[in-house]
């Protein structure tokens, strides 16, 4: 009998999905290379990417071409193993038996930090926390 393992699913939230969530799923879907199935959404998606997010993972030789603002659905909450929160403006109920975490991410701009410095530093805060969460979730 042959055991199959259930691909884990992790779902990021920001408030305007342009930046902070977007960005960890950027990071986590290059790290993950399929072994973990990811989502980002927003409580009040915003119009567009945060062109700084962008460029800031581009930097790394990631692209997210074709990504975009979208809202926390019931039908994607439903799927998620873990629901990770970044920042302290969304607000997320999890369900049922599903795994909830707050990210409260480094806010460089707090210390005068701007910019594609301020993004980098944001990034790297971020980078590090998906690398965990990766290990885990698949045991690497």
């Amino acid at each position: 009998m042959t055991e199959t393992t259930k691909t884990p699913s992790v779902l990021f939230v920001c408030s305007k999905n342009g930046g902070k969530s977007q960005l960890a799923a950027g990071l986590m879907n290059h790290l993950a290379d399929g072994s973990v199935t990811v989502h980002s959404a927003g409580t009040k998606p915003g119009q567009s990417l945060n062109p700084q997010a962008v460029e800031s993972l581009n930097e790394l030789g990631i692209g997210i071409t074709g990504e975009y603002p979208k809202p926390v659905t019931d039908e994607v909450l439903d799927t998620a193993d873990v629901v990770i929160v970044l920042g302290n403006q969304a607000k997320v109920e999890p369900r049922e038996g599903q795994r909830l975490e707050f990210w409260d991410t480094d806010e460089p701009s707090e210390r005068g930090i701007e910019g594609m410095e301020r993004m980098r530093l944001v990034r790297d805060d971020i980078k590090a926390r998906v690398r965990k969460l990766h290990a885990e979730l698949t045991g690497d």
